[in-house]
């Protein structure tokens, strides 16, 4: 049987294959999978670079490309392209092997040619070099080879450096995009070449001299060994959702290290694969139990019910035995902490406060009542961010207590006024028997602390950076001290709540045992770049004492430009944005892959009404399941993706939302970290695209726009805006 192997980018393109070009693709590799005379199929071409690349014929006009082994029977998969092209394609393409990492990669050699010559010329007015500092000995070493050496030397900055994305082999890119971002050789060696070189899928030892199926096996996170028709099958039946579960080698060496001594984290930006890797870590830590661990012992959680059902949908696609799923229980933090301080009091329901306008109005009543001087949202953020986030039970607690991140001081005096209004609130919370979920959090922490026993053995957190400080002690609570009790993922460029917390503070030690990941895999790098050019300047903490960063974080996808445009008035953006999603509709993308983020629940009702006139189905997130384009808030769209993304509204005085500002005179420093925090919600929403995005504004464009603005649009679109 031969052993067939996919590379990750014709998975990507074979989801945008039509349905009857897919099921021929299957045909043609079911009986390949099969067959012992394989290489009777596969047509050799004239003037090929790599005479191992074959074609193979898949219809009339579609010819799949293929790699075959000197010997054995050993295949990848490379291409499905039109006859022409997949010739073209072929000839000009070769294969080699890593020095370093040992895995298979693929290269442009006709372009890479191209490339030189023109850095040469280039070469000859420029004098930077951007490797001028490293030897040859060095890149060797992190597996650039000889033939790509030449062309580095010539490269005099980090912009010519990804223009070669798509003609350099994609493991000496990502170390060579992490030497220009700043990587220290040695953290690339442990967090690229390593990963790639340990992280071995498993190979058919009756084959150990097919040198094509080791380095495949090498090739982790780019190829997929498929060992029958039965596989081949389910993967190219749902081809974005397996490379959702499908682990690149340094995602890989995360995940399933055999074990951590204490709690352990990974951060990285959007894409990068941080959720996949919470998945698999929960699905190695579930299948190590011992026999008789109970159903559930395995925490997974994250910040919200809808994120929790994504992750129980794709842990269902990665672990198949039922035994094994059992032992993993999913459920969002909150409602985990309602569970337990419910079943504390007998069962009995807990009245939730959810309207955060209620609350405000009763910090008002009480502000009055007492004749303090803050607002009611200065008032309830002083609540939030020193009293429940240090869980400060006392007056005395409080005039002792920090108030970092808080940017007005405040004297003994104001402290104590302060103090008896939070008192007075927390008191008619009590007598009405209402509770905040932070609330209930802090309490099911404190009952949890009392027990003996805990209620699970690992907890994996994900979107970790919108937790506040009393979800995080509740989170500790749930399990014991000890090796692999809690491991966290998430990105601080992605906290939309304000919520700052340090680790540290709360016994979490991840020091030593802490990764990040800087390769984004969902998002093309036009998308990538366009969406981290709004963040010019933020740099948020990362939870652990320390600044978060985005060096070194890139993209392995290329495609179309964002789409930017603004109009006279909301009428005229609404027709646009009908016409767009036409467009990706008619091109062959489901209502359901098209995701719409707005600002404002009132948009995105205005929006489904057009689409439903236009005779587009729509689908409000948080609505029961149904066929249609899906439309959300920018929080609700908060790890989910689609391939082609339309954020309208993007307009001053809606992004950022005025009445989510503190006033600066408020609070200076509240009044940062709103802005910071609207501007993480647009990046957010911007990177929930994986092929196409369209950001639209009407009247005046939000502010937060300046940086992927030229100024004569700014200009342009102020002029346009009617007047009043």
């Amino acid at each position: 049987m031969a052993t067939l192997g996919m590379h990750r980018d014709f998975l990507l393109e074979f989801a945008a294959l039509e349905k009857s070009v897919q099921r021929r693709v299957f045909e043609v590799f079911e009986k390949f999978t099969e067959a012992t005379h394989t290489g009777a199929h596969l047509e050799k071409l004239t003037n090929q670079r790599d005479p191992r690349i074959r074609t193979i014929r898949i219809t009339d006009f579609w010819r799949g490309v293929v790699l075959k082994a000197d010997r054995g029977s050993g295949y990848m998969l490379l291409k499905v392209l039109p006859h022409d092209k997949a010739n073209d394609w072929a000839c000009k393409h070769r294969a080699s092997v890593n020095a370093a990492t040992q895995g298979i990669e693929i290269r442009n050699d006709v372009a890479l040619e191209r490339a030189t010559e023109s850095l040469r010329v280039l070469a000859a007015d420029e004098p930077r070099r951007l490797f001028a500092d490293r030897s040859d000995k060095v890149l060797r070493q992190l597996g650039i080879d000889e033939d790509i050496l030449p062309i580095i030397r010539l490269l005099p900055d980090d912009t010519h450096l990804e223009a070669l994305q798509r003609v350099l082999p994609e493991q000496q890119f990502d170390v060579l995009i992490g030497l220009a971002s700043g990587m220290a050789p040695e953290d690339i060696d442990r967090d690229i070449v390593q990963a790639y070189a340990r992280a071995v899928a498993p190979v058919n030892s009756a084959q150990p001299e097919d040198g094509l199926v080791s380095a495949m096996a090498h090739a982790r996170g780019r190829v997929a060994l498929v060992s029958g028709p039965e596989e081949l099958l389910e993967i190219l039946e749902r081809p974005f959702d397996a490379w959702r579960i499908f682990l690149h080698p340094a995602q890989y060496r995360i995940a399933y290290r055999d074990s951590y001594n204490g709690p352990a984290r990974v951060t990285g930006g959007p894409g990068t694969g941080k959720t996949v890797v919470a998945l698999h870590r929960a699905y190695h830590l579930a299948r190590r139990l011992p026999a008789d661990a109970p159903d559930g012992s395995v925490l997974l959680t994250t910040f919200t019910k809808d994120l929790a059902a994504e992750l129980e949908r794709c842990l269902a696609l990665l672990v198949t035995d039922e035994r094994i799923r059992a032992k993993v229980r999913v459920v969002n933090v909150d409602a985990l902490a309602n569970e337990v301080l419910r079943q504390s009091r007998g069962g009995a329901p807990l009245r939730i406060v959810f309207n955060q306008r209620a609350v405000l109005a009763r910090w008002g009543r009480i502000a009055e009542r007492l004749g303090v001087e803050f607002t009611d949202a200065f008032l309830d953020q002083e609540w939030r961010q020193v009293v429940l986030a240090q869980a400060i039970g006392s007056p005395e607690e409080y005039l002792k207590a920090p108030r970092n991140g808080r940017g007005k001081a405040i004297g003994p005096l104001k402290r104590a006024q302060l103090w008896r209004a939070v008192a007075t609130f927390e008191d008619e919370l009590r007598q009405t028997d209402e509770w905040t979920f932070l609330q209930v959090c802090a309490q099911a922490a404190r009952m949890l602390d009392e027990r003996a026993n805990r209620p699970f053995r690992h907890v994996v957190i994900d979107e970790a950076q919108d937790l506040h400080p009393a979800q995080w002690r509740f989170l500790r609570a749930l399990v014991a001290s000890g090796p692999d009790d809690l491991f966290i993922s998430g990105d601080t460029h992605q906290r939309i709540y304000g919520n700052r917390v340090s680790l540290r503070s709360l016994g979490i030690q991840v020091v030593g045992r802490s990764a990040r990941l800087r390769i984004n895999y969902r998002t093309t790098h036009e998308i990538l770049s366009w969406s981290a050019s709004l963040l010019t300047g933020e740099r948020p903490d990362d939870m652990d004492g320390g600044e978060d960063s985005l060096a070194g974080y890139h993209s392995t996808l290329h495609g179309a430009h964002p789409e930017v445009h603004g109009h006279c008035d909301k009428a005229e953006e609404l027709r646009a944005l009908i016409a767009r999603i036409e467009g990706w509709t008619a091109s062959g993308v489901s209502a359901e892959d098209i995701g719409v983020a707005v600002r404002t629940v009132q948009l995105g009702r205005d929006i489904a009404q057009a689409l439903e006139q236009a005779g587009i189905p729509a689908c409000p997130l948080g609505n029961a399941p149904s066929p249609g384009v899906r439309i959300g808030t920018m929080h609700r769209m908060k790890g989910l993706e689609f391939r082609c993304v339309a954020v309208p509204g993007v307009t001053d005085g809606i992004v950022p939302m005025r009445s989510a500002i503190t006033p600066v005179e408020t609070d200076p420093q509240l009044h940062v970290d709103d802005l910071n925090g609207e501007l993480s919600l647009l990046f957010v929403a911007c990177t929930r695209a994986r092929e196409a995005l369209a950001v639209s504004w009407h009247g005046t464009p939000s502010s937060f726009l300046s940086p992927v603005l030229p100024q004569p649009t700014l200009r342009d679109q102020r002029a346009r805006v009617p007047a009043r």
